[in-house]
């Protein structure tokens, strides 16, 4: 990539300070910190100054009075990223995290870049670079402080070591058997994706859809003597590469997964129960899991408004049945009464707003009697719908227009800001789409971005609260096959030739 941006630093250079321009317009005067972010600075802080990585109860006034609380509710990735930021900048600075981490996503754009250089060309870079650059939804979230930017940055420098390295083992950079320059960006790849797992566990899936596309490679060595690529370009699945292909694979998952070894270890000795991630609901041992709401939850919700107005809203607030959709009720299955049951539950909870072993448990019974009525739509329609909502909704979840955009309530700007969101999103993944359907023969191991992909897709249907920033990860991705899909360019913007041509 540095050859590239040497040829072409002007283009290069003004992309990205119009990027930068971009992410600081958000900093200044949309920054967000949620209840998570201050729970994750909770930690962090905890953890610089008194050596211990819990929580602690921060209406106290005094500090050294505070008793921190050891937990495993969330992993220590992000916390530590917090706390490097706040030991160079002090306690508590949301602006100059908010400031790094615009830092790091400047460098994803490069890295993306670099990465459709390699699986497409130097065109496809440039196309790349702008995508990402101007993103707004990658903008959007440097002034959050949650994990999203960390880890698209580190899913970034994932796929980009992979992809050298495929390249490597294909020939492009020597054809010696014996060399093993290969492992150096699978090992790479391997602790990124550890990153990736210790900033948010489903970090795991680019884990599972980097072996999964290594294991695909291996069945196509297996079957071939020799298997060249369309455009006569060197191969990886190749008999001579299987070996590779193995040890390949080894070296990723063991890198990936040794950091979660200390992790366990700690959780075992200090919390004295197995805990190798964290709790698929971020709760401490002695918390409450509400299973009964969360799976009557999910046997109707399909759109992020319905995780802002009730959702989030349990327990401490009450719900308005109002705002249920109407397949929340049935009045098809054996129950003629479920419309009174339902509302009955939800009076229940309304006058302590509180959820009780008790009340949870008659939440899930209703959610069983909802699911035996209707399988096919909890197991399959629904988690379709969820994952449509995640990838095509408006992404202004962390800006000021209203969650329920669709119904052109909020002021002309906000709506105009919100469907103009919506189209650019629709535009992003519809080029995506062609650069797959019509270019796949373009991008070299596609197989892996598109593995990521569903496999991401599939993981986010199953949740009960479909928010749509648990996609931004894919946009690396996404932008690598829209970048495809754009004509490719024998000249690059203000007339520069490709390096290929100089």
């Amino acid at each position: 990539m540095l050859p590239l941006l040497r040829l072409h630093r002007t283009f290069f250079l003004s992309v990205a300070l119009a990027g930068l321009a971009l992410r600081l317009l958000f900093v200044v005067f949309f920054p967000a910190v949620t209840d998570d972010s201050h729970i994750y600075a909770n930690l962090a802080t905890n953890w610089l100054q008194h050596g211990i990585y819990g929580h602690s109860d921060t209406s106290q006034v005094a500090p050294v009075q505070r008793q921190i609380t050891p937990t495993d509710a969330r992993l220590p990735g992000y916390p530590a990223f917090l706390a490097i930021v706040f030991a160079s900048f002090g306690p508590g600075n949301m602006k100059a995290v908010m400031l790094v981490q615009t830092l790091f996503d400047l460098v994803s754009c490069l890295l993306v870049a670099d990465l459709a250089r390699r699986l497409i060309s130097d065109s496809a870079a440039s196309t790349a670079f702008v995508l990402t650059a101007l993103c707004p939804f990658l903008a959007n979230y440097v002034s959050a402080v949650l994990t999203e930017t960390m880890e698209i940055f580190f899913t970034a420098v994932a796929l980009d070591c992979a992809a050298a390295a495929l390249g490597h083992m294909a020939g492009e950079f020597g054809s010696d058997k014996k060399n093993l320059s290969h492992l150096k960006f699978w090992a790479a790849t391997g602790v990124a994706i550890a990153l990736c797992i210790l900033l948010r566990p489903d970090g795991g899936i680019l884990l599972a859809a980097v072996l999964l596309f290594l294991g695909v490679l291996a069945i196509k060595a297996r079957r071939s003597k020799s298997l060249a690529s369309k455009d006569g370009a060197p191969h990886v699945a190749t008999k001579g590469n299987i070996t590779r292909i193995t040890s390949a694979a080894m070296v990723v998952a063991v890198l990936a997964l040794s950091p979660l070894v200390p992790w366990t270890i700690r959780n075992f000795r200090t919390l004295h129960h197995f805990q190798p991630l964290a709790p698929r609901y971020a709760n401490d041992s002695d918390e409450l899991v509400l299973r009964g709401f969360n799976r009557w939850v999910k046997t109707w919700m399909v759109e992020y408004a319905s995780v802002e107005e009730i959702y989030w809203n349990v327990p401490g607030e009450k719900i308005d049945i109002e705002k249920l959709p109407a397949r929340s009720i049935d009045n098809d299955n054996d129950n003629d009464n479920e419309r009174d049951a339902t509302s009955s539950l939800i009076d229940d909870y309304n006058e302590s707003q509180d959820v009780t072993p008790e009340l949870d448990a008659r939440f899930e019974q209703l959610a069983e009697l909802r699911i035996r009525a209707h399988r096919v739509r909890y197991y399959l329609m629904l988690p379709l719908l969820r994952a449509a909502d995640m990838w095509f909704r408006p992404r202004t979840e962390m800006l000021p227009p209203d969650v329920r955009w669709w119904e052109f309530n909020d002021d002309p700007v906000r709506s105009t800001v919100a469907v103009g969101f919506g189209v650019l999103n629709l535009l992003y993944v519809a080029a995506a789409l062609v650069g797959v359907v019509r270019k796949r023969s373009m991008v070299r191991w596609a197989g892996m971005l598109i593995c990521f992909l569903l496999l991401r897709s599939i993981f986010l249907g199953t949740l009960e609260n479909p928010e749509p920033r648990y996609t931004l990860e894919c946009y690396p991705a996404i932008i690598v096959l829209a970048a495809a899909a754009f004509p490719s360019r024998e000249k690059f913007p203000f007339g520069m030739k490709s390096s290929f041509e100089r």
